[in-house]
């Protein structure tokens, strides 16, 4: 069982930035896609970004594309998610999650492990 550890969360403005962290112990990281979700109070945890095992494929949510950049790292086995021009929709708990294929997937069911998720607040 691989084990995701997010960290970068915060309270900023509108129009601020931020970047979120998830370390993941080995397993099968490097042979899994990634992805990033969030879930604000009393709505369900919806996806914001993915990424291939190998990096070359990124999926983004609607409301986030073109703000939002995911990466990763198999060698530190770490995945990032760096957020831009920032608004008061993106507040939620941010959560890694480590996929059950290689490839993309956009659902909670596409995913296998999950970190404990780092709080996100924008503040307009």
């Amino acid at each position: 069982q691989v084990q995701l550890v997010e960290s970068g969360g915060g309270l900023v403005q509108a129009g601020a930035s931020l970047r979120l962290a998830c370390a993941a112990s080995r397993g099968t990281f490097s042979s899994a896609a990634m992805g990033w979700f969030r879930q604000a109070p009393g709505k369900e945890r919806e996806f914001v970004a993915g990424i291939s095992f190998g990096g070359g494929s990124r999926l983004y949510a609607d409301s986030v594309k073109d703000r939002f950049t995911i990466s990763r790292d198999n060698a530190k086995y770490t995945v990032n998610l760096q957020m831009n021009s920032l608004k008061p929709e993106d507040t939620g708990v941010y959560y890694c999650a480590l996929g059950k294929t290689l490839v993309i997937g956009t659902t909670t069911s596409d995913f296998n492990s999950w970190g404990q998720g780092t709080q996100v607040t924008v503040s307009s």
